[in-house]
């Protein structure tokens, strides 16, 4: 099938959600795709900082093929290795004391936290401008995008946005009346804004002293894409609940809500499920993650990633700041061309991103070969030149 025929296809018979997608994708390998047309692409999305080992990883797919011939779903009326494994690795990942809510993606790792806060008795959460914690009902009220959330009103109602690394307006929206401070270290659909360490700091430090649990979503920047395990801990604090998605799974679905402390047992038997969170395709996927992650040390890859694109894209025409940390990026841009950057590149040959008109967002996978990145490189900055030129 053609990439004009599958997205004729698209459009006959899938909701409008996404509007018409411009690639028709049948195959991966690593940071290399094709198209229905065999177009080749080089990959610095990996399906927005999901596919942490790219495509078709020997590890991945050796996993997720003897389990799905072993035990494909069980539910949680019964447990299997795969998921006690799992979350045992979380827990020496993160804290003694962490105890894990495993569901399905992002989105319902906010919601299994948002039902957690409510368990403190209060109902403010403090949230931020330019922050996306998902589409379902209630993590929309919390993702800072009004043109997200609009539409959908009325939607929680005791929830305050404060501008991100604005001390002063955190000190002064936390009271004692606060559940939650809700953060992510770095904004990613917002534009790759990174959270400052004193902001974050603080935060913890306010929560401390209020009773407000400090909630971190990590959705995106968790398992080593940000260049550690989790980027707080590059702040030297700890939330008291950490939410996980894209990446644990390396491409499968999978989230996780992990929460410390007493927070750890907030939500007593018959207050949260779900069907499919732990499955056991699923948590072996995020374990094969886990062992390539420690085996090839691709949190120093995400730091060297880091590095050379930085190295390679700052102080180009047209380019003001590269920010973010690890192997997620954002390329700040003079003007609001960041669209006509991601066309240009993805007709050279590269598959990029622009959550907002002046940023690119770069979340290549960590395995990325040194060949595959210096070829999406030079596609990059020919595409960010030229645009440049022709918007001038």
């Amino acid at each position: 099938m053609s990439t004009a025929l599958a997205l004729a296809g698209w459009n006959s018979t899938v909701m409008p959600t996404y509007g018409t997608p411009k690639l028709a994708l049948v195959k991966g390998q690593n940071a290399t795709v094709w198209d229905a047309d065999g177009k080749q692409y080089i990959d610095f999305l990996a399906g927005i900082a999901v596919n942490t080992l790219g495509h078709a990883h020997p590890a991945l797919v050796q996993a997720v093929t003897e389990q799905v011939s072993t035990l494909g779903h069980t539910s949680n009326f019964a447990t299997h290795p795969q998921v006690l494994k799992l979350a045992q690795r979380l827990v020496e990942l993160t804290h003694p004391s962490a105890r894990v809510f495993f569901c399905n993606s992002g989105a319902e790792a906010n919601e299994a936290a948002i039902k957690l806060s409510r368990k403190t008795g209060r109902t403010q959460i403090v949230c931020l401008k330019k922050s996306f914690h998902g589409r379902t009902t209630g993590a929309l009220s919390l993702t800072g995008q009004p043109e997200k959330s609009q539409p959908f009103y009325p939607l929680l109602s005791d929830v305050v946005f404060i501008e991100p690394n604005n001390l002063a307006e955190l000190r002064k929206a936390v009271t004692d009346k606060t559940a939650a401070i809700w953060l992510e270290p770095i904004l990613g659909e917002g534009g790759v804004i990174p959270l400052s360490s004193e902001f974050l700091q603080a935060a913890r430090e306010i929560c401390d002293v209020t009773g407000a649990l400090l909630v971190l979503d990590e959705v995106q920047t968790g398992i080593a894409r940000s260049g550690t395990m989790f980027a707080y801990e590059q702040a030297k604090i700890a939330p008291d609940v950490l939410l996980l998605a894209k990446g644990l799974g390396g491409g499968l679905p999978i989230g996780a809500c992990v929460a410390f402390g007493q927070a750890a047992s907030f939500l007593i038997p018959g207050q949260h499920g779900s069907t499919f969170g732990g499955n056991p395709i699923s948590c072996a996927a995020a374990n094969a993650v886990l062992d390539v992650v420690a085996s090839d040390d691709l949190m120093n890859r995400a730091r060297f990633l880091e590095h050379t694109i930085r190295s390679e894209i700052a102080g180009l025409p047209g380019v003001l700041e590269v920010r973010g940390s690890g192997a997620m990026l954002g390329i700040v841009l003079a003007d609001t061309f960041g669209p006509d950057v991601v066309d240009l590149a993805a007709s050279l040959g590269l598959i990029t991103n622009s959550p907002v008109a002046n940023i690119l967002r770069l979340v290549p996978p960590l395995t990325i070969s040194n060949e595959e990145l210096s070829q999406g490189l030079q596609i990059l900055k020919t595409a960010i030149v030229q645009s440049f030129k022709e918007q001038s």
